[in-house]
C-alpha cells in the first residue's frame, strides 16, 4: 500500500465530503480513491469514515487521523519544495482565487510575470465574485474584498480599493452634465450587484469624509466587471467603478469622472491563505512577489 497516496485520498475525502469530489480534486479515478480508503482502513484495522447515500464524514478515529495527517502532508510537501528552493528552484502548482475585476485586468498579467521568473510553476487561476472556502476548495491563496469570516485564515492586507463615478462623453452630451447629487439620482446607472444596496442606494464619500446615501435608478445591474466597463464605454449611463478597471480609459478620454468631489465607499482588499497549511515555498515566493505589485496598482490606496 502507498501510505502517502492513501492518506492524501483520505484527507481530500474528508475535506470534500465525497469520494467523487476527492477523485476529481486529486485527478484520479473514483475506484482508485475507494481502494486507497479501503486499504487504509484495513491497514489500521479501524473504521475511518461513516458512509451514507449522500455524504461521508469521519469517525472519531478518522478525525484524529485527519487532524494529524493534513499537517503532516503539508509539512512533507513544504520540506520537499524547500530542498528544491535551496537548489535554486521554485516549482509546484498554485491554486489562486480572485474577483474577476482585478483578476482579469491585473492579477493575470502578474501571474505570467511570476511564471516567467519560475517556469516550473503551474497555476490554476479561478476568477469569480464569490467567497470561497479555501480548505474545501483546495485554494492556496485568495484575493478577497473584506476579510473572510468563519474560516481559519491568515490575511495580509493589500489596501483600499478606490471607486469613482464615471461616464462616457457621449452619454454626458446626450443626457446633460451631472453636477449635483439630485441630477445623479435621475441619471441612468450601470452598476455591479455588490455595490448597490437592496433598495438601490449608493454610498458616496465627500472630500471631508462625510457619507451620503443617494437613491439611484439602475438601468443595468451585473456581476461582471467586463459588462460594466463595456456598458459605460457604450454610453449606457453613469457607473460606480473601481479605478483600477478604468485608469487607461480615463487617461485616453474614453471615460470621464462624474462628481469629482465624491468617491464611492472604498473596499479593503486582502490576500488570504489557510492557516492550517504550512506555507509551501512556492506559495511564500508568490506571496512576496504579488503583494507589492497589487499595492502598486493604480486605484489601490495603501
Amino acid at each position: 500500500m502507498d501510505i502517502n497516496a492513501a492518506l492524501r485520498a483520505f484527507v481530500r475525502t474528508v475535506e470534500k465530503g465525497s469520494v467523487t469530489a476527492a477523485a476529481r480534486d486529486l485527478a484520479i479515478s473514483q475506484p482508485a480513491v475507494t481502494k486507497h480508503l479501503r486499504n487504509l482502513e484495513r491497514h489500521l484495522n479501524a473504521r475511518l469514515l461513516e458512509r451514507s447515500s449522500k455524504s461521508m464524514r469521519p469517525t472519531a478515529h478518522g478525525m484524529t487521523l485527519y487532524e494529524a495527517s493534513r499537517n503532516a502532508l503539508a509539512s512533507i510537501d513544504a520540506a520537499i519544495e524547500g530542498v528544491r528552493r535551496d537548489m535554486g528552484e521554485i516549482e509546484g502548482n498554485l491554486r489562486v482565487h480572485a474577483p474577476s475585476c482585478i483578476g482579469a485586468r491585473h492579477l493575470h498579467g502578474m501571474i505570467m510575470q511570476f511564471q516567467d521568473e519560475h517556469p516550473a510553476v503551474t497555476v490554476d487561476l479561478v476568477l469569480d465574485n464569490r467567497t470561497v472556502d479555501l480548505v474545501y476548495e483546495n485554494f492556496d491563496l485568495a484575493v478577497c474584498y473584506g476579510k473572510i469570516e468563519g474560516q481559519e485564515t491568515i490575511a495580509r492586507r493589500i489596501g483600499w480599493v478606490q471607486r469613482i463615478l464615471v461616464a462616457s462623453p457621449e452619454y454626458l452630451e446626450r443626457a446633460g452634465p451631472i453636477e449635483t447629487l439630485e441630477q445623479l439620482a435621475t441619471s441612468d446607472i450601470v452598476a455591479t450587484t455588490l455595490i448597490l444596496s437592496p433598495r438601490d442606494s449608493l454610498t458616496l464619500c465627500g472630500n471631508d469624509n462625510s457619507t451620503t446615501e443617494v437613491t439611484v435608478r439602475p438601468v443595468l445591474r451585473t456581476n461582471s466587471a467586463h459588462v460594466l466597463t463595456s456598458s459605460l464605454l457604450a454610453g449606457r449611463g453613469v457607473g460606480p467603478v473601481q479605478v483600477n478597471l478604468v485608469s487607461h480609459e480615463l487617461a485616453e478620454g474614453q471615460l470621464v469622472r462624474v462628481l469629482p468631489d465624491y468617491k464611492v465607499k472604498p473596499t479593503e482588499a486582502f490576500l488570504t491563505y489557510p492557516s492550517m497549511k504550512f506555507m509551501r515555498p512556492v506559495v511564500r515566493a508568490f506571496t512576496d512577489f504579488i503583494i507589492p505589485k497589487l499595492r502598486a496598482v493604480d486605484g489601490i490606496k495603501v
